[in-house]
């Protein structure tokens, strides 16, 4: 349920909502607005004898279900966009964020000139790859910690923050020491014991939707990390799997709209895996900024032939550079648009 408190509760009646709140056995997660305070309250069992306590007590304005299994990542608990700052850039709010670098971290030259490359173009995080899981045992599963630190050293040189993906709630801080965004594959989306690792972490978290995942299930493993302490997630859709063998994978596009309307988390677009073809990316790069998604994670490599992973699907630095221009006057118009919904709301 979520209770909203009125605009000039004391901190006294704050704290005494949250406690008898306590004892009908719900957790509380609590929201300061720039006008009231608004208490969230999750667990299992029937709330509305709380619900009719509540009604009664000072400084209480409203007290309502929240009908989504999912509640912290709910509109109905919060309706305003949730905007996360990293690095000086803020991802969910007034600025399309691209995210862009290799599927791997694979040598020192090949980081850096990828990452100078597409600062260059206007991406605002890098991305790539230190712990890689493949479906093959055979291929190349990454360079862990040297990759860690190697995209640490591109960081340095260019000023782009780092996303990269991690494997196992045992690396987690680990990770964390050199990341400034912690991505959770499509693989792990469900590993439990991740994502509680992930809700203790004060990383921000990219989290990509399964490959067989409903957007049902995407939100309840984004759910795991908010009620675990960790508001600060993102939603990837990089395409599902489906009967379609043209591309890799089958970009739902209308994901986004639909987790719009739904949460209050950013919505990242991964064309890459989501289509698996060079020659597609940029077209549902376009579409993604046309249908309100926040940002882009785009697999680029300086020589995608030689890639030691996602060649096919990785575009080369002129190839990113250009896609970059032609997204332009789509940003603008996203950011019209952004603007004019946020004067509104």
């Amino acid at each position: 349920m979520i209770i909203s408190m009125r605009k000039n509760a004391t901190k006294e009646e704050i704290e005494h909502v949250c406690e008898r709140i306590r004892e009908f056995g719900f957790k509380v997660h609590s929201i300061e607005g720039e006008e009231r305070v608004v208490i969230g309250a999750v667990g299992v069992g029937d709330v509305t004898p709380c619900l009719e306590m509540l009604e009664a007590t000072p400084g209480v304005e409203s007290a309502v279900r929240i009908s989504a299994p999912y509640k912290f990542v709910s509109r109905e608990f919060k309706a305003e966009r949730t905007r996360i700052a990293v690095n000086g850039v803020e991802i969910g709010g007034d600025e399309f964020v691209v995210m862009a670098g290799p599927c791997s971290v694979e040598s020192a030259q090949q980081i850096m000139e990828t990452a100078e490359a597409v600062a260059g173009a206007g991406a605002k995080i890098l991305r790539g790859g230190a712990f890689k899981p493949r479906t093959s045992p055979y291929d190349f599963q990454g360079l862990e910690l040297e990759g860690l630190q190697l995209l640490a050293q591109a960081r340095e040189a260019t000023g782009l923050a780092i996303v990269t993906e991690v494997l196992s709630e045992r690396d987690v801080e680990r990770v964390a020491e050199y990341a400034n965004i912690i991505q959770v594959g499509a693989r792990n989306m469900q590993n439990y014991a991740l994502l509680k690792a992930l809700g203790k972490c004060p990383r921000p978290v990219l989290l990509k939707r399964g490959m067989s995942s409903t957007i049902k299930e995407l939100l309840m493993s984004a759910e795991y990390l908010t009620a675990h302490g960790n508001p600060n997630v993102m939603l990837c859709e990089r395409g599902i799997r489906t009967f379609e063998t043209a591309t890799r994978n089958t970009c739902d596009l209308s994901a986004v709209a639909v987790l719009n309307e739904l949460t209050h988390l950013p919505v990242i677009v991964d064309p890459s895996h989501a289509t698996g073809k060079q020659s597609l990316v940029p077209a549902v790069s376009r579409a993604a900024v046309a249908i309100g998604a926040d940002g882009l994670l785009v697999e680029v490599h300086p020589c995608p032939e030689k890639a030691f992973s996602d060649g096919p699907q990785s575009l080369n630095l002129e190839q990113f550079r250009s896609m970059m221009r032609d997204l332009k006057p789509y940003l603008r118009l996203w950011k019209e648009t952004r603007v004019a919904a946020a004067a509104t709301a």
